[in-house]
């Protein structure tokens, strides 16, 4: 009957020492415990058998021919994949241990003449390779996690870059349809479509150019969006500027969806409705933080002047969408009269 093959070692382990009698008794104690041991007598010859690879732990000895341990601990923790160390000392010097620890040293045993300091020494062993273990699993799941929320976020780009091509081709359509009707009516309510499209086609263009895919910087968004309407309003030819003033905040997508809504319906009411044919005047729109967590917009002109008061101009349908919008970031609008024209404001929790 054949004899069964001995187990495989638990893990290799260099023991670094100049004294080959208690370098014997190491060896013989730890390979006890199932380890296989490899002896070196000296910090050079140390370090070339670590750069081989294929040692799990160091037991480090403090005092060897021209050099301590101390001096010998950096180079082992400056080598790649470097191994844990337990640092072996003589020493009744707690200083020493203490310097071990702070030089990477995973943990540190006295000497005994009686030589209980093997069996110390092999339970330390057996904790820092339990310590490594879990160090590796844990670097392992961080890096999977690490991996699985790049693909994730390369995956929602795709999508929001499919989004906004899509929404810029029904946007196109739009505006095909729009030349093909010739009621005034019609023709105004598709264009007002086409710029709701499109306002919100520009966050999913923000969403897959930027390395962040949860929030959209809220003030290039709406320069953009601002430069939009303005070209699409004097193609309609409305011709009268937008002022942009934003401070760069950054905005959650779901939140810069409903502002950009909003913004594009109160900046197409005032094309509309604020200035009588042939007046000139500009539209202007802000936001700033308002140092309480807040974000104000406001979009103001001095044309003809509205509170918010009585039957909406038109079919309404913008208003309703406003007041959705305004729900959506938890605020609603308010029309301020403070001046000539019509300001109106929204205030929200940034």
């Amino acid at each position: 009957m054949s004899t069964p093959p001995d187990p495989p070692p638990r893990g290799r382990i260099l023991y670094v020492d100049d004294d080959p009698g208690l370098a014997r008794l190491v060896q013989r104690a730890l390979t006890g415990r199932g380890y296989a041991v490899e002896v070196a007598a000296d910090g050079a010859a140390g370090l070339a058998r670590l750069a081989q690879g294929g040692i799990d732990a160091v037991a480090l000895d403090h005092h060897m021919p021209g050099q301590t341990g101390l001096e010998l601990l950096p180079a082992i923790r400056a080598l790649p994949e470097a191994p844990p160390v337990i640092y072996v000392t003589g020493s009744e010097d707690s200083r020493v241990a203490v310097a071990a620890l702070k030089a990477g040293a995973v943990d540190y045993v006295w000497k005994d003449v009686q030589g209980h300091f093997r069996e110390l020494l092999g339970e330390a062993v057996d904790t820092a390779l339990r310590q490594e273990a879990l160090r590796r699993d844990k670097e392992r799941a961080e890096a999977d996690v690490r991996a699985a929320r790049d693909r994730a976020e390369l995956l929602l780009r795709e999508v929001n870059h499919r989004v906004a091509n899509s929404l810029a081709l029904v946007a196109a359509l739009a505006h095909m349809q729009t030349n093909a009707v010739s009621d005034p009516a019609a023709k105004s309510a598709l264009e007002e479509m086409q710029a709701r499209i499109s306002a919100i086609a520009g966050i999913h263009r923000r969403l897959y150019t930027s390395q962040d895919v949860e929030a959209v910087e809220i003030d290039a968004y709406l320069a953009s969006l601002v430069e939009e309407l303005e070209a699409a309003m004097k193609a309609a030819g409305r011709d009268h500027a937008i002022r942009l003033t934003a401070t760069p905040v950054r905005l959650a997508t779901d939140k810069a969806v409903s502002l950009g809504v909003v913004v594009t319906e109160l900046v197409t009411n005032a094309y509309k409705y604020a200035y009588p044919p042939g007046r000139a005047g500009e539209i202007r729109v802000d936001i700033q933080p308002d140092g309480a967590g807040s974000l104000v917009l406001s979009v103001a002109d001095d044309g003809i002047g509205w509170t918010g008061t009585g039957a909406p101009r038109g079919t309404g349908l913008g208003s309703r969408i406003i007041r959705a919008m305004a729900t959506n970031l938890r605020s609603r609008i308010a029309y301020e009269a403070d001046g000539p024209g019509t300001r109106a404001v929204l205030r929200f929790p940034a």
